[in-house]
């Protein structure tokens, strides 16, 4: 009883310790010194009696520890069930937290698998670890229509906020269409913030778009997609490991949206690695693709066959903007502080029609480009190496007013690249440097008006026109407005 007793105390002073910072030290080390305060001593009786009351206690808190951890339980609805959280997931004003802890979604009712329409609404799901399976998502055949896709959350309520959830999906059956996405925001002004996503799934996974773009028997496992009509809404302090074809976080549609000190990760793989298998999707295609010559950063034959010494990304774009969603233009988009590594495209923003921001971001090990951009955007205090494509790629004849600041990363031990930029269009102002000029192969080169890289398949490119172009690498800068190929 004693030892308990004394851990108690211990835990007592622990626990004062952690409230006043240094105040116990400062107590010890002052100058005046004075006897300690003379202690009555405790019957045995009470002795028991306090240990006995400390279990239980210590009992009790085991069950709200969790909880009461947890900031701002005040006005919070604590449930312990996904089925709970659901019912609350349809209510306006609610402030609900999911009991900490890991969950297997197993049911659904519609291939929107919970679905979060409650406005100005707070949903916090910080400790949750979510477990998707991956038959879930053939479960209601092939939905139709713009929305007809399947996706674990849907946050639909305006100026809601979900946060906090670790979602990752299980299972070896892969969707039954590509369109598969764990997170879907549309809700105006809605906030996602501190969510990490593992995807997997996705089929055939291990050869990333050399049998990803025509979709035939592709089934993708997407991240986060923000979609019309979201106006407003934010990403922050996200996660998205790819270990499925797909894309990390993209946009379609939405309007003003900004994504902030997220993290997009994949994987790559050389394709030497798929030449020397024995069977599977490659090997019973007798290693060729549907593709010729370039297909989203990889070179293959004249008849499609792979070839080797190219490497591969088994994802799509780490964070990307389509031109529209359900017939709506996408919008201006910032992305603030985010890093992507060993995805296809590492911040694509070229496709969006509007005038898009990247502030001090960084993207390293890409296959198809760093940072593919068009007209009116800008990227600023950013950094990107160009190990495996270029760095920067503005690769379309029409785009005009881009503004580049760039640092290029170390590109040495690289593979199947030459490029540390590709340049098409007019009025641009682009500035491109290094902290040491050894980053840079010797053989590297910045090419204006060009087809080269990921401008290979973008038609017949135009002269650049007025192109300011501040060159602090020792890249050396080339004009080949009919150059095909690498």
């Amino acid at each position: 009883m004693t030892s308990i007793f004394q851990s108690l105390r211990l835990s007592q002073l622990h626990d004062h310790s952690v409230r006043r910072g240094h105040a116990e030290i400062a107590v010890s080390g002052g100058s005046h010194h004075h006897a300690p305060p003379r202690l009555n001593p405790i019957p045995h009786f009470q002795v028991f009696f306090l240990i006995i009351c400390g279990i239980c206690a210590a009992d009790c808190n085991a069950e709200t520890s969790s909880e009461s951890r947890l900031p701002n339980n005040v006005g919070f609805v604590i449930v312990n069930s996904l089925d709970a959280l659901q019912l609350n997931a349809l209510r306006d004003h609610v402030k609900v937290r999911l009991k900490p802890g890991v969950y297997t979604l197993s049911h659904a009712t519609s291939h929107r698998f919970m679905r979060f329409t409650g406005n100005d609404s707070h949903y916090d799901l910080r400790g949750v670890t979510l477990r998707v399976d991956t038959r879930l998502f053939r479960q209601f055949g092939k939905p139709g229509g713009v929305d007809g896709f399947y996706r674990v959350i849907d946050l639909v309520g305006e100026r809601s906020v979900f946060e906090g959830a670790r979602i990752e999906t299980f299972g070896d059956l892969p969707g039954i269409q590509s369109r598969n996405k764990i997170i879907n925001v549309t809700g105006s002004g809605a906030i996602l913030k501190d969510v990490e996503i593992t995807t997997a799934g996705s089929s055939p996974w291990g050869y990333g778009s050399l049998y990803g773009i025509s979709g035939r028997d592709v089934r993708k496992m997407n991240g986060i997609r923000v979609g019309w009509p979201a106006i407003g809404a934010r990403i922050v302090n996200c996660r998205v490991h790819m270990r499925a074809m797909g894309h990390g976080i993209f946009v379609q549609g939405a309007s003003d949206t900004s994504i902030e000190n997220c993290h997009v990760d994949g994987l790559l793989r050389p394709t030497r690695d798929i030449l020397a298998e024995k069977s599977g999707y490659a090997f019973d295609r007798g290693f060729k693709t549907a593709g010729r010559g370039y297909i989203e950063g990889v070179m293959v034959g004249n008849q499609g066959e792979i070839l080797p010494d190219e490497m591969i990304s088994l994802s799509e774009d780490g964070i990307r903007l389509y031109g529209q969603g359900a017939g709506h233009p996408t919008g201006p988009t910032s992305i603030l502080r985010c890093s992507v590594r060993q995805m296809r495209r590492g911040i694509c923003t070229g496709l969006g029609p509007a005038a898009d921001r990247m502030i001090d971001c960084e993207v390293r090990d890409c296959v198809a480009a760093g940072f593919n951009i068009g007209s009116g955007d800008a990227v600023e205090r950013c950094r990107a190496d160009a190990k495996y494509a270029e760095a920067l790629s503005c690769p379309y004849g029409s785009s005009k007013g881009v503004r580049v600041d760039l640092e290029i990363l170390d590109s040495r031990r690289g593979l199947a690249n030459n490029l540390l930029a590709t340049i098409n269009g007019r009025t641009h102002i682009i500035r491109l440097r290094t902290a040491r000029d050894a980053f840079v192969p010797r053989d590297m080169v910045i090419a204006l008006g060009t087809q080269r890289g990921y401008s290979s398949n973008k038609g017949e490119a135009p002269p650049t026109r007025e192109i300011e172009l501040i060159n602090m690498t020792p890249a050396k800068v080339i004009h080949d407005e009919t150059t095909i190929g690498r």
